[in-house]
């Protein structure tokens, strides 16, 4: 009798330590994918069956924000969890120390995961710093995003990073808990090809042939007219004109842009299916986000950079296989790219540092709604380039309010009753209080999440 209770004992004891094991965590990070560009957020074209399964099985979130719409800041943000007024990356000096040796892969690390890094990074570090951050780290780029192998033949970057991480999980040990970040190039542009911006892997060649593809929404001339002069002629009107301005470059362009975003689907699919032989698809979390939005030709504008939700509003999936509730909801929670890490964090265990400016939104995935979630999103852009407008704001549940500091011009949009955003109330004595509020709001935000920016921080005083 005693030795049944003892095995009983012994069981239940290993049962329980095997399900306390730290989860694997797979995060996909995309480049220039706005939020609509998935089958399973309403694209009426583009085939992402993996990524949708993971939308229907986890968690979709709808109102997925970046803090700054552009690659490099955007992922400095993701690596130290600050915003840029915390962070106050611009790309010419490396990343704090202080931030890479307190970044989600350097604290994994340190608590006995093996961590993977393969594929696009825009961030510098200190000399060192990656070593303390990963295990293994590969910087594979673009420019071109086709690579020669020792055989001669060519292999996109995506493929190549799907390669580098079914490696990677074949040569894990056993029960090793494990981080694998896995950050594409596509599916930005090559913007040094100004016939094929859109370099596809063969695997996609096959596909959207002969189909039509829809124009932008937001495609009515009127809409563009009504900016105002120093978004008309910034960048957005730069690369329009190498991508988007006729018929011809149109269908061409938007068709090789979605032979790049179902490549990194089929990708995603790789990954999965080499978990599954491995016996690991149980217990390994996958995060799939982007970096920024893409205008892809609304509102007669290319690029991201800029306060509309084309820009801002990325997708976020996020599948916990350990869930056996709550799959398949799409979340309506204002969240954030600082969120992320602060995510992965918790999900693996580990204590969250207290200069953290986002939050888990592992309580959200589970179905609980934390007491104090945020209701607005701090958002902006500071850079040296010259033809890009520096613009601070807030983007709300109802309110979205933005002001271009150099050009001194506000905008005002009720989502609400203008999901589009193609009306600006600044200028609408109706709405006076409420810009004010939202001025104040603004004001508010910046100085809990790192103070005003001077001209000299953002490296350029604004060409007249």
């Amino acid at each position: 009798m005693r030795i049944l209770i003892f095995l009983v004992v012994s069981l239940a004891f290993v049962q329980a330590k095997a399900e306390q094991k730290k989860p694997n965590i797979i995060f996909f990070l995309t480049d220039d994918q706005r939020y609509d560009f998935l089958g399973c957020s309403g694209h009426p074209v583009v085939k992402t069956p993996h990524i949708d399964k993971l939308a229907e099985e986890g968690t979709r979130f709808e109102k997925m924000f970046v803090n700054t719409a552009t690659c490099w800041i955007s992922r400095a943000t993701m690596f130290s969890g600050m915003y840029l007024r915390g962070h106050r990356y611009t790309g010419k000096a490396p990343l704090d120390k202080k931030l890479s040796t307190n970044s989600y892969p350097a604290l994994l690390k340190k608590d006995g995961y093996k961590v993977g890094y393969f594929g696009k990074n825009h961030v510098k570090f200190h000399k060192g710093e990656t070593n303390k951050m990963y295990d293994q780290y590969k910087v594979i780029g673009r420019n071109p995003f086709f690579k020669k192998m020792p055989d001669g033949s060519l292999r996109h970057e995506t493929e190549l990073i799907g390669d580098k991480a079914t490696q990677f999980i074949d040569a894990l040990d056993k029960d090793q808990a494990f981080l694998l970040n896995l950050s594409f190039n596509a599916a930005h542009a090559e913007d040094s090809d100004k016939v094929n911006h859109f370099p596809y892997p063969k695997a996609t060649a096959h596909l959207y042939k002969d189909m039509k593809m829809p124009l932008p929404k937001l495609n009515d001339p009127k809409i563009k007219e009504s900016q105002p002069d120093f978004l008309k002629k910034s960048m957005h009107d730069d690369r329009y004109k190498w991508r988007w301005d006729t018929p011809e470059k149109y269908q061409h362009n938007m068709r090789n842009y979605l032979r790049m975003i179902s490549g990194i689907d089929g990708v995603v699919g790789r990954v999965i299916k080499k978990l599954e032989e491995k016996g690991l698809e149980k217990n390994t979390i996958i995060i799939y986000a982007a970096d920024n939005g893409y205008y892809a030709g609304n509102r007669g504008f290319a690029g991201k950079w800029t306060h509309y939700d084309e820009s801002l509003r990325v997708p976020l999936i996020i599948f916990d296989p350990r869930l056996k509730s709550n799959t398949g909801q799409v979340d309506q929670h204002i969240v954030m790219n600082a969120d992320i890490p602060a995510t992965i964090l918790e999900y693996a265990g580990v204590d969250i540092p207290k200069h953290f400016q986002g939050a888990s939104v592992k309580p959200l995935v589970e179905g609980q709604t934390p007491s104090t979630w945020r209701t607005d999103a701090l958002c902006e852009f500071f850079s040296s380039h010259s033809s890009i407008p520096n613009w601070e704001g807030i983007r709300g549940k109802k309110y979205v309010y933005a002001r271009y500091v150099d050009d001194k011009h506000e905008f005002l949009h009720d989502v609400d009753k203008d999901p589009d955003q193609l009306q600006n109330l600044a200028t609408n004595p109706e709405y006076k209080a409420v810009l004010k509020k939202m001025r104040a709001l603004c004001d508010q935000r910046i100085e809990e999440n790192g103070g005003i920016f001077k001209p000299s921080e953002y490296l350029r005083t604004k060409k007249k």
